[in-house]
C-alpha cells in the first residue's frame, strides 16, 4: 500500500496514476472526503488527514509500505517559518508511529541553501524528518515548468510577459510535473535506478546521488537526495519564444525591476514578501541550484514545449 499526499494536485495525481497503472494499491490522503471520492471510484482507499495534525497523519500512514509526502505550498509564510516548523514536527511524529518502509518527501532545488528564503520551509522539514530511522528520499526538483501558467494570459493578450527571473538569457533548471511524478512513483516502489555516477554527501549528512543509470546509493539511515530537472535548462527568453511559436504571435519577456518587487507583492496581498523576493534572488544570483550543479542531477524527458502546449490546450478547452 502506498499512501499519497497531495493526490488531488498535479504531482500527487501523476504519482497515484503511475502506481495504479502498475497495479499497486494506493491510499489517497486528503483533507476533504469529497475530494477523495474520485480516487475511491478508481479503487483507492481514502484517509482523511491534515498536514499539521500528527494523529490524523499517523492514522493515514499506518499500514502503508511507502508514503509520499507533499506539503501544500505557502507563498506568504510568517517570519521564522513557524508553519513549516509545526508541519515538520507533525510529520516526524506521524512517520515514527506509522513506521513505513519507505518515505519520499517532495522537497525542492536549493533546500541546502544557507541563506533564508521561501524554500527554507523545505530545509526545515527535511531536517525535521531527516533523523527518522526509516529510509527517506528527499526528491529535490527544479523550478516547475508549469509555473509558466501565469505567463499564458499576458503572452496571449499583450505579447509581453513580466519576468522575475533575470537576466532574461540566464538558463534556469526547470522540470515538468509529469517527470516529478514519474520519478516519485518509481522511488516509492523501490524500482528507481539511480546513476552509474558517484554518490556525494549532502548538506544534512544524507547522500546525494548523481546522474541517471545504475543503482542509487544510500546514506546514514538509508536516506538519499535525488535532484531532478528537465532535459535542458531554460532561459526566460526561451519561454517567450516557445509561447510565440505555439500562439502564432510575437511574444517577448520584460524584466520586472528588482526595486519594485516588494511594493508589487504587497499590493497583491502578501504580508511578508521578503522570503519570496530572496528566493527569486537565489535563482537569479545562482545560490539556489543543485548541490552538484547540472552534472549532478538526473534528467527528465518532458520538454518545455510539451508543457506550454498543454497549458494552452487546457485554457482553450475551458473556453
Amino acid at each position: 500500500m502506498h499512501a499519497i499526499m497531495g493526490i488531488t494536485g498535479q504531482i500527487g495525481g501523476v504519482v497515484a496514476r503511475a502506481l495504479l497503472a502498475s497495479e499497486q494499491p494506493v491510499r489517497a490522503v486528503v483533507r476533504d472526503a469529497a475530494k477523495g471520492q474520485a480516487w475511491s471510484d478508481r479503487g483507492c482507499e481514502v484517509a482523511l488527514a491534515t498536514i499539521d495534525d500528527a494523529i490524523s497523519l499517523a492514522a493515514a500512514f499506518r499500514g502503508a509500505e511507502s508514503v509520499f509526502v507533499l506539503v501544500p505550498p505557502n507563498f506568504d509564510p510568517l517570519p521564522e517559518f513557524p508553519e513549516a516548523q509545526a508541519i515538520g514536527k507533525a510529520l516526524h511524529a506521524a512517520l515514527v508511529q506509522a513506521n513505513p518502509a519507505r518515505v519520499v518527501y517532495l522537497s525542492t532545488i536549493g533546500a541546502q541553501a544557507t541563506q533564508s528564503n521561501l524554500l527554507t520551509q523545505h530545509t526545515i522539514i527535511e531536517q525535521a524528518i531527516g533523523g527518522l530511522p526509516n529510509p527517506v528520499t528527499f526528491l529535490r526538483p527544479a523550478w516547475f515548468m508549469e509555473n509558466s501558467s501565469w505567463d499564458l494570459a499576458p503572452a496571449r493578450e499583450r505579447g509581453v510577459i513580466p519576468s522575475f527571473l533575470q537576466p532574461l538569457d540566464k538558463p534556469v533548471p526547470m522540470v515538468a510535473t509529469a517527470d516529478i511524478g514519474k520519478v516519485a512513483a518509481e522511488l516509492l516502489q523501490g524500482t528507481w535506478q539511480g546513476s552509474a555516477g558517484r554518490a556525494a554527501t549532502g548538506g544534512q549528512g544524507h547522500r546525494t546521488w548523481q546522474g541517471s543509470a545504475g543503482r542509487a546509493a544510500t546514506g546514514g539511515h538509508g536516506h538519499r537526495v535525488v535532484e531532478l530537472e528537465g532535459p535542458e535548462r531554460v532561459t526566460p527568453n526561451k519561454i517567450a519564444t516557445t509561447f510565440a511559436k505555439l500562439l502564432g504571435r510575437p511574444v517577448r519577456m520584460e524584466a520586472v525591476p528588482r526595486g519594485s518587487w516588494e511594493a508589487l507583492f504587497k499590493s497583491q496581498g502578501m504580508k511578508n514578501p521578503i522570503p519570496r523576493i530572496r528566493m527569486l534572488d537565489g535563482f537569479n544570483e545562482g545560490w539556489i541550484d543543485f548541490e552538484h550543479g547540472e552534472a549532478g542531477s538526473i534528467k527528465g524527458n518532458v520538454a518545455l514545449g510539451t508543457v506550454l502546449n498543454a497549458l494552452i490546450k487546457r485554457v482553450t478547452d475551458v473556453h
